[in-house]
């Protein structure tokens, strides 16, 4: 089964697999959890089976499905109820499981936001309540209608249920004429307990945990029930408003309470993440007191503008996070370590473990990251685990939280076998032999094969059929596998000739175990209708070290052609010179990407490989976006200085929308220069060039 295996261990066609797997089960537990009130498995399962599908989205991304859930939120209204569109979408929480993530969503917001790591930055922290979310809107004062999340867009309407809620008004004074509040409706331990007694001693079946009992009461068709059922709520948010609340997130939770609604006393301002972590950790012991259920602390930027400048992912804000609560961790003995080899060489060490179950889920393998790791150091050389190496027999501690890969945590010395040795990381690629190396600088040791290593060439042949590259049909990683071993595909090239090679004679495709006549057609056929590219899936499908999806997209709408971007990757060989300057000057490009690049092309056999490829290929130009009207379309700009009304990523997206091509340095091809305070080198060597410099502001009213 799938759902045992590593995500780093996946192939290409398993992982598929999975994702379909997951999909049915995440979409079948949030109909269990939002729509039928009736959780079928624990958070932490919930949350394993989510994580392990963003973990796998994150490896094979050309394998995420149109329904993937992490595009999903709750789940479709229930048809027992009226439908309530809502005004603004009612979105979930990313979540963070460790002090290292939480510190990762502070450093992230500082870095959009274009703000020092010094700088002041306050967040609000509070009880992350464990109930149903329900969006009430009042207008000129009056409850107009409430509506569970639903599906995020289209809640259910419970308005007859929520005004049977002691905590909802009905009517309010001193707010805006238009206002829908935001919050989670709860059930106390205690009256959860004095319900459970009740629903007993009546016949009836006891709910299984307040959460239930809150969701399942709220969602009753005759709102007598309701009624009868001891229901609370606490209001944390908004959303369409008349008006604004206030200008803070911790002002606007005041003002709520001042107009008669409850809000959680837990909630308190911090100051960055020393003051969130230090709250999280007072919540933390409280928690078993507290008398309702929290599954963590929600972090939010406190700024309101702030949070309108960070905006939203397509199902969770920027400004906010929710740090749970660890999930289990449990001890096993480590029975060996295996290297695996990827796709640009790198040796991975992987830990196989006696089977243990942590949150759910049953575990047998664990990342060691790399041989740094192994021996109880860091990146920098400084100790982890108090300097404690892992060695084969250790008795380890495994965990999940925050990672649907498990790692391991630390190890009990007391329980080393005797004679156990410390592990040995080699330095020769136990795939093909060749010699494994370690660069300055760099955590992981590769190996130097390259296309006579097996396993790199395999990973290679994957990733250039996978979806986000050639995606070709009925061309998937069991039958690159396959055809690698026997030998009949070895190169990208030698897809496109395999139907001259195999379509005919003795040998022929449609007689090997598991083809036909009909399948063997309908695989030459997909690879005919390949044979047309875009010039940024081509490059991406290349699988040169440092290119992502992205970048290679970047790079395409740059040169425009395959045939300019060529004739300008072999001008920048020297890694110096005006064909240099213009690649590193892309902004985003950087050297290590511009190096590698440049150098996978001028390796003899891989530059063969590819042309040999595009011989058989129609590579279509990069296609910009319809930009009619811009007046920056078609243009090359530069941003130097300090921004002061957006920031550097803000400027460089707006423009990109635009039209115009942005880079990092100044050059005979620049139209234009933004030129911030503290502009230096740029600027003069914009004058000496003739480039038109303009400022911040004329900026904004160019582009509108």
């Amino acid at each position: 089964m799938t759902g045992k295996v590593a995500v780093t261990e996946l192939t290409e066609e398993q992982a598929k697999a999975e994702l379909v797997r997951l999909a049915l089960a995440i979409g079948k537990a949030n109909d269990a959890y939002h729509a039928k009130d009736a959780p079928e498995i624990s958070d932490a399962e919930y949350d394993a089976l989510t994580l392990r599908n963003a973990a796998i989205e994150a490896r094979f991304p050309h394998l995420k499905r149109s329904d993937s859930p992490s595009e999903q939120v709750g789940a479709a209204p229930s048809e027992g109820f009226g439908k309530i569109q809502h005004k603004v979408r009612m979105l979930s929480l990313s979540n963070a499981f460790t002090d290292e993530e939480v510190e990762e969503f502070d450093t992230s917001i500082r870095k959009y936001l274009g703000l020092a790591p010094e700088a002041p930055l306050a967040y609000t922290a509070e009880p992350k309540i464990d109930g149903l979310s329900l969006s009430i809107r009042y207008e000129n004062g009056r409850l107009v209608h409430a509506a569970t999340r639903g599906d995020g867009e289209v809640g259910e309407n419970v308005t007859a249920n929520a005004r049977t809620i002691a905590d909802i008004p009905e009517q309010l004074d001193a707010a805006p004429d238009v206002l829908e509040v935001r919050g989670e409706v709860y059930m106390a331990h205690a009256d959860f307990d004095a319900l459970n007694i009740r629903q007993e001693a009546q016949g009836q079946k006891p709910f299984a945990n307040p959460r239930n009992a809150a969701a399942g009461s709220l969602r009753q068709l005759d709102a007598e029930i309701t009624r009868a059922r001891p229901l609370k709520f606490f209001a944390y948010a908004w959303g369409d408003l008349s008006a604004p609340l206030a200008e803070t997130q911790m002002e606007a939770i005041n003002r709520l309470n001042s107009i008669r609604f409850s809000t959680n006393p837990l909630t308190e301002l911090c100051d960055g993440t020393a003051g969130m972590l230090d709250h999280y950790r007072q919540i933390e012991q409280q928690r078993a007191t507290l008398g309702y259920d929290i599954d963590g602390v929600v972090y939010k930027v406190n700024d309101l503008a702030l949070q309108g400048r960070l905006g939203f992912r397509s199902t969770t804000p920027r400004w906010a996070i929710a740090h749970k609560f660890p999930a289990e961790l449990a001890w096993t003995r480590l029975e060996g370590i295996d290297i695996q080899v990827g796709r640009t060489g790198a040796l991975s060490p992987v830990a196989r473990l006696h089977p243990v179950t942590v949150g759910g889920v049953v575990v047998s393998n664990a990342t060691l990251h790399n041989e740094d790791y192994i021996a109880g150091r860091d990146a920098k050389g400084d100790e982890i685990r108090g300097g404690k190496d892992i060695r084969i027999g250790d008795w380890v501690q495994v965990y999940r939280a925050g990672d649907v890969i498990p790692k391991i945590a630390d190890l009990d010395l007391s329980k080393r076998p005797e004679g156990a040795e410390p592990f040995q990381f080699p330095n020769r690629c136990p795939e093909c032999g060749s010699e494994a190396i370690r660069e300055d600088g760099d955590a992981v040791r590769r190996c130097t094969g390259g296309l006579i290593c097996p396993a790199q060439a395999v990973e290679k042949l994957k990733h250039f059929v996978s979806r986000a590259a050639f995606d070709i049909e009925g061309l998937g990683a069991k039958q690159v596998e396959q055809f690698y071993r026997d030998g009949w595909i070895k190169t990208p090239a030698d897809i496109f000739t395999l139907q001259d090679r195999y379509g005919t004679g003795k040998q022929q495709l449609k007689n090997r175990e598991g083809w036909g006549d009909k399948s063997a057609n309908n695989l030459f056929q997909a690879i005919e209708e390949k044979r047309k590219i875009p010039f940024g899936k081509l490059l991406f499908a290349l699988g040169i070290r440092h290119v992502g999806e992205a970048a290679s997209n970047m790079i395409a709408l740059h040169y425009g052609d395959w045939d300019t971007f060529i004739a300008a990757i072999d001008a920048a060989k020297p890694l110096e010179g005006p064909a240099w300057d213009e690649l590193v000057g892309i902004d985003g490009m950087g050297t290590i990407m511009a190096t590698s690049l440049v150098t996978a092309f001028a390796q003899e056999a891989e530059r063969a490989s590819i042309d040999a490829l595009t011989a058989h290929l129609t590579i279509e130009p990069a296609t910009r976006p319809d930009t009619t009207g811009s007046p920056v379309a078609g243009k090359t700009v530069v941003f130097t200085g300090t921004l002061e009304k957006m920031t550097r990523a803000e400027a460089k997206a707006r423009a990109e929308a635009m039209g115009a091509k942005v880079s990092g340095s100044v050059s005979s091809k620049t139209d234009l220069l933004i030129a911030g305070p503290g502009a230096g080198s740029k600027a003069k060597k914009a004058a000496d060039l003739g480039v038109e410099v303009i400022d911040e502001d004329a900026w904004l009213d160019l582009i509108g």
